[in-house]
């Protein structure tokens, strides 16, 4: 494993007891990370909100950050994604901060930190496959039809109610059908 970050506590790595008694789709993610290193988990959009999806395994198998995106359609997400694992395996280092301009076609993606305080709201089940948090995610954001992320008073005020700001606490973030995940 990487000696720069804790020991891994990931249901891989640590027995926790009876397999056969965990959920199905918790053996499903294991499988997909020790045959891939990573799986994506896809949440479709619903009555509570927009439609988001995450990896998990990444920073088991890689030493990578988890990766989350928002917004979109889950299987258009679940492909960036899975472009980006694919650069972590080829040697990027991801970080927040950086943009990669061959996610999307055209346009830039932007990494930023997760708050932790974000994490039982939207990354249960990676919280369930590495027992707890910390294991860091960032979150790719996407930018507006005319390339403008939505932090830049340029972009469109619609675009900017389709993505949380998962840097930003809860108390911090604005208003929004994100903050009423946390509180449900």
């Amino acid at each position: 494993m990487h000696s720069d970050r804790p020991a891994c506590r990931c249901v891989i790595c640590h027995d926790y007891g009876d397999r056969a008694e965990a959920d199905r789709m918790d053996l499903g993610t294991v499988e997909q990370v020790q045959e891939h290193g990573w799986s994506v988990v896809m949440v479709p959009a619903d009555d509570e909100g927009p439609a988001f999806a995450y990896t998990i395994g990444l920073w088991h198998t890689h030493g990578s950050p988890e990766l989350a995106m928002f917004g979109l359609d889950v299987r258009t997400m679940q492909t960036l994604l899975n472009s980006l694992g694919h650069k972590a395996v080829a040697g990027t280092s991801l970080a927040a901060g950086q943009e990669h301009h061959d996610i999307i076609k055209g346009y830039p993606v932007a990494l930023k930190d997760a708050d932790l305080r974000w994490y039982r709201t939207f990354f249960g089940r990676a919280i369930a496959f590495y027992r707890r948090p910390p294991f860091p995610v960032l979150e790719v954001v996407w930018p507006d039809a005319d390339g403008f992320f939505l932090w830049q008073s340029e972009s469109d005020e619609r675009y900017r109610q389709s993505q949380p700001q998962l840097w930003l606490t809860p108390a911090e973030h604005p208003e929004g059908v994100w903050t009423a995940l946390v509180g449900s």
